[in-house]
């Protein structure tokens, strides 16, 4: 750190709304949940956003948390940064949509492609994106997509404004301090200047965000191509996207293989919560977790802008209901915490599905019904989610077993999955989309009562 870095001691003594002690309940009133394992669970949605495999974040976390002790940080900033290494990407659903337009591409696959190339290399880049624009399209529909997007000023910077900007915001609404936010908000800054929303240069460029950078870039090579060549990457952009001083530590590690290989273990997110950097972890109790479900149900929601607010609204209509069935209150915020991450599954699917103005076709079709599949996966790593996971992903199933994916009749469905299903489809139908204005009211009720 130089003399021009503000270390987080010198900070607004900000602190994440999170409590401190034992996550499993003993000594304390109420749900205590580990906020570590929580987040640790949930960057498995992220990863899939990002079209990245499995584990990406956790690899990053630790990557970015060697570094930082390495770097003897203080103890303040060691735990922002590890907040916001598992954060990094909580914005990346917020630009899906207008890549996937642009580039004529599922989002998914053109984020992935374009993490392994070097924007600066203006040559290279132009390659590379023509490569990767109208996959599976004839070529003069993928020459129009190139051509739509060199002739799209500002592109790459509005790309990552929209990413950055949300991403910060999600993690300001989840409770943690405005050093947090910062580091992810910066996470695409080079240390040249040339990188985005802002252009900060250098020191400038908060110290957590240039770690977290390097250790992104690091972890994507290094699974795509392997240790020496990331490393060799890492080098060759010393100076330009990276600060020199921390590519020089990590070369360092060239030689260490057996912590490079101890990246790869099954147990990956049992080691990244075990590395939590304090003594007293952080947890979450009942409004803590209600706060992570509806910022990821913003996440969620943001992927596509025909769904703008409806796992929010689906999350209220639920409980609504709910209560005026006889639910008591701990059954009513079940239901309302299922609402809210019903359709996190569809952060795996891509906009060009999504987003499709037209029919689907079979192959489509197919896909959307694996959103619930990619639902349970994600929230069956949540110890705390246990209780509501099951009727989260039930809800396209129905009464007569024609439901969506697995079939389930009506014998099967608790009364939770039986009141999500009822309430997506009526907030399907009412809500306005950019394609056409809400259904009234007794319309989509009268549609529902005779299905």
């Amino acid at each position: 750190m130089t003399d021009k870095e503000t270390p987080v001691s010198a900070l607004p003594a900000d602190r994440p709304a999170f409590g401190r002690g034992p996550a499993d309940g003993s000594g304390t009133a109420g749900l205590q949940v580990g906020l570590s394992e929580m987040l640790s669970a949930l960057s498995h949605a992220l990863d899939m956003t990002e079209g990245q495999p499995v584990g990406h974040t956790l690899r990053t976390c630790m990557i970015g948390m060697r570094l930082a002790d390495e770097l003897h940080i203080t103890a303040a900033e060691r735990e922002a940064l590890y907040y916001a290494l598992l954060l990094k990407d909580a914005g990346c659903s917020s630009n899906a949509a207008r890549m996937a337009m642009l580039f004529g591409s599922p989002d998914q696959d053109v984020k992935y492609r374009m993490k392994l190339v070097d924007w600066h290399k203006s040559v290279r880049l132009a390659v590379h994106t023509m490569r990767t624009v109208g996959r599976g399209e004839p070529i003069w529909t993928r020459a129009a997509h190139f051509l739509r997007i060199a002739r799209t000023p500002d592109m790459t910077r509005e790309l990552i404004a929209i990413r950055c900007d949300r991403g910060a915001e999600i993690v300001r609404q989840i409770g943690f301090p405005e050093y947090t936010a910062a580091a992810v908000r910066s996470l695409d800054e080079h240390w040249n200047g040339q990188g985005y929303p802002d252009g900060l240069m250098g020191d400038a460029i908060p110290l957590l965000s240039r770690i977290a950078l390097l250790a992104q870039t690091l972890e994507i090579y290094s699974h795509a191509q392997g240790m020496p060549a990331a490393l060799d990457m890492a080098a060759a952009r010393r100076g330009t996207w990276f600060d020199p001083q921390l590519v020089d530590r990590v070369t360092a590690w060239r030689r260490d293989l057996a912590w490079w290989h101890s990246l790869q273990v099954p147990d990956i997110a049992d080691r990244v919560v075990a590395s939590e950097p304090t003594n007293t972890p952080l947890s979450v109790d009942d409004a803590g977790l209600d706060r992570i479900a509806e910022a990821f149900a913003e996440i969620i929601d943001a992927k596509s802008p025909f769904t703008f607010r409806h796992s929010t609204n689906v999350a209220r209509y639920a409980r609504a209901v709910a209560e005026v069935t006889g639910c008591d209150v701990v059954e009513a915020r079940r239901i309302y915490r299922a609402g809210l991450l019903h359709d996190i599954g569809k952060l795996g699917i891509s906009n060009r599905i999504l987003d499709k103005n037209g029919p689907l076709t079979p192959d489509e079709r197919l896909e959307i019904e694996r959103h619930p599949v990619y639902s349970q996966e994600i929230l069956q790593r949540v110890e705390a989610f246990n209780d509501f996971a099951t009727p989260a992903v039930l809800h396209h199933e129905k009464l007569d077993g024609s439901g969506y994916p697995w079939r389930r009749s009506g014998d099967t469905l608790d009364s939770a999955a039986r009141i999500l299903a009822v309430v997506d489809i009526y907030e399907a139908l009412t809500a306005d989309r950019p394609y056409r204005a809400g259904m009234p009211s007794h319309r989509a009720l009268q549609i529902i009562h005779e299905e």
